[in-house]
């Protein structure tokens, strides 16, 4: 009896020592007085809005003890946005809010969302990303020394110009298109017979102004911010690839704050992503985000709708019938010959598995 009274009150003693050790854990946690956060765009951009979002709400959910300062236009990088990956893995940078396709020459796997016409439409996104190829994509990105937080999105990309309708892929033959800096993209409009040229965007304006690059291609962000018709007449609405965010924090970073802080972090990470994938979306998935806006963020002043602020603006926007889009994915399949390997067939074949759930 007395030993059991004995065992009782040190396992008593034990409890008691864990949860003031706890305590004393998290009150010796001492925060840095800045954490930066890397953003490619600017802050009017979906994305950057998104960002913003996140910042906030990471200083109101943990009562301003953790304060994070997003840096916008890849300042922290001197705009050499395709240095992110290593910068936050390696701790120069402590939190992100960037795009797949700025890391995927790192990571192979994002290029899943690059494979032309393989996506088409939110659903099959986010059945990926929900499923066991996202799981698996997380995984190659965390190797790395980045937690994973939340997917965000910069959208469904489109292809713009200066001088033709893009119907067929022949339209594109002898097009110079400014790409981003990732081998996949140059890939496939080669495949198509363009131009394709790896410049910043800022030269890339300049080469539309000047007339010696013909055309981009990018989310709807260049019709709502850039104003892209300022420079080119054609557009055709044809998502190709998606442009997915992640929302990241370095491994050491996050290892560093008590499980409390954790959680609102990625609380915070959680419900920024969604807002920001809603703002992406609006108006692209019929009425579903602007719903999920309206309902769920009790947002009351509707994001524009960008396809007709273009057309008012003098845009001709081409949609692809079926026939047409097809023959794009036909000339596109040497793409997929070279990339899945890189890719990884494993994640390839997942992917296909989630969309056709």
């Amino acid at each position: 009896m007395k030993r059991t009274r004995f065992l009782t009150v040190l396992a008593a003693l034990a409890l008691f020592s864990l949860a003031a050790g706890m305590v004393a854990a998290q009150g010796s946690f001492k925060p840095k007085a800045e954490y930066t956060m890397q953003v490619n765009v600017g802050p009017a951009f979906d994305w950057g809005i998104g960002a913003q979002r996140w910042a906030d709400l990471v200083k109101e959910k943990t009562g301003g003890r953790v304060n994070v300062k997003p840096y916008f236009g890849s300042s922290l990088l001197a705009g050499k946005q395709t240095n992110w990956y290593q910068a936050v893995a390696d701790g120069s940078i402590d939190f992100v809010v960037e795009s797949t396709i700025n890391a995927s020459t790192v990571i192979r796997a994002f290029n899943l969302f690059n494979l032309p016409f393989f996506l088409g439409t939110y659903e099959n996104v986010d059945k990926i990303q929900a499923g066991k190829a996202g799981a698996a994509i997380v995984k190659e990105f965390e190797r790395g020394g980045i937690k994973f937080l939340a997917w965000g999105e910069n959208g469904f990309r489109q292809v713009t110009n200066s001088k033709r309708e893009i119907k067929t892929p022949q339209d594109l033959a002898g097009l110079k298109l400014r790409v981003v800096g990732s081998p996949i993209f140059v890939d496939i409009f080669k495949q198509f017979g363009a131009d394709p040229v790896n410049m910043n965007w800022a030269d890339a304006v300049t080469g539309f102004q000047q007339k010696v690059v013909d055309g981009q291609e990018n989310p709807k962000s260049v019709l709502t911010v850039v104003k892209i018709w300022e420079y080119h007449k054609y557009m055709t609405n044809w998502n190709y690839v998606l442009d997915p965010l992640v929302f990241g924090v370095n491994m050491k970073v996050w290892n560093s704050f008590p499980k409390d802080i954790q959680k609102a972090i990625e609380e915070a990470a959680v419900e920024a992503a969604g807002y920001q994938k809603a703002l992406a979306r609006a108006h692209l998935d019929g009425t579903k985000s602007l719903d999920i806006l309206k309902t769920k963020y009790k947002v009351t002043e509707m994001p524009i709708e960008p396809f007709k602020l273009a057309v008012d603006n003098g845009m001709v926007i081409t949609n692809l019938t079926p026939a047409q889009m097809q023959a794009f994915k036909d000339a596109t399949k040497p793409i997929y010959d070279k990339w899945i390997p890189q890719i990884g067939k494993n994640i390839y074949d997942l992917a296909v598995q989630d969309m056709n759930k």
